[in-house]
């Protein structure tokens, strides 16, 4: 069994449904990627700051020489981390994932957030003892954006785009970019729906990825809605109606509109019941509605220790 395509702007096919691997801990990751490749699973979502991309590598390179699958078969993303904004240390970057993931070139390379963090070690969270905030760099995002461009050129990923980038902020890329984002990665979810940022994508051919899609409910941030997305009662009773679990919902009504999705899970049913059961039903308009009701501009990932940061893509006018 596959999953559906989303034909991105460079012509190449992204699957609508990927594993995520951000908090799955690298002492199980390695099983929950090869379970999932079994299931059906082509399409990972990654990241150096994750800490279990040679975990993740593993299960790929394992698979791939049992002849399970190829490396065409494959659609593999990694994102890069704040701390590697200088346009000096975006390639040497993007080749620790390579190698760490055990490929020799990237589907799509993201910039994970477009605020640049003091760079020069290997501390990925550079802190301020004082504030317990992050520390900043000075870099703009768009000479980070440059550098990335250098990588499609030599052949080192397929696309490149953004991540956790507010209107403005694309906006701005679009403006100046040789090579315009080919997808937006996003936390988007019913309590946060993002329809003007995705119409902005959508009328510039930029293909959208929602993060926390199903809630983030296992995540120690915010915790918006009065109840846990996967519990709360519209969720319950459209779930009813269609003799669907409340996470089959949530991914069928994102998928449907057009949106690519990458559950994090590492149980072997659960990616199971993500990937077989959410192609072969429709939510009708009147469901769709009272889900999309539910938007309250609740966030659960607010990065507040990066507030101050000039480029923060969304703290609150009252914070700064």
């Amino acid at each position: 069994m596959t999953t559906p395509n989303f034909l991105l702007s460079n012509g190449k096919n992204m699957p609508m449904l990927g594993l995520g691997t951000w908090r799955s801990p690298p002492e199980v990751v390695t099983q929950a990627v090869k379970d999932a490749i079994d299931i059906g699973y082509r399409h990972f979502d990654c990241a150096h700051v994750y800490g279990n991309e040679a975990q993740v590598g593993a299960a790929l390179r394992e698979k791939m020489d049992a002849g399970v699958v190829t490396r065409d078969e494959l659609f593999i993303t990694s994102k890069l981390w704040n701390t590697h904004h200088k346009p000096e240390l975006v390639r040497s970057a993007c080749e620790t994932s390579m190698r760490n993931l055990g490929v020799k070139y990237l589907n799509l390379y993201l910039m994970h957030w477009p605020m640049a963090y003091k760079s020069g070690n290997d501390n990925l969270y550079p802190t301020c003892p004082d504030t317990n905030k992050a520390v900043f760099e000075d870099i703009d995002y768009v000479d980070t954006w440059r550098a990335m461009e250098d990588l499609v050129d030599e052949g080192l990923c397929q696309a490149i785009g953004v991540s956790n980038f507010n209107e403005q902020q694309m906006n701005r890329l679009l403006s100046v970019a040789k090579l315009k984002p080919v997808v937006l990665q996003i936390e988007c979810h019913p309590y946060l729906s993002q329809k003007p940022l995705i119409t902005l994508c959508y009328d510039n051919a930029i293909a959208v990825t929602a993060y926390s899609c199903l809630g983030s409910g296992h995540t120690p941030y915010e915790k918006p809605g009065a109840y846990p997305l996967l519990q709360h009662p519209t969720i319950l009773a459209v779930a009813e109606k269609y003799e669907r679990t409340p996470a089959q919902v949530l991914l069928r009504y994102q998928t449907q509109s057009g949106i690519i999705v990458i559950p994090r899970s590492v149980s072997k049913q659960h990616m199971l019941d993500n990937f077989k059961s959410i192609w072969d039903f429709e939510l009708a308009i009147d469901d769709i509605q009272a889900i999309h009701d539910l938007d309250c501009n609740g966030r659960f990932m607010t990065m507040k220790a990066a507030y101050g940061h000039p480029h923060h893509p969304f703290e609150p006018v009252q914070a700064k």
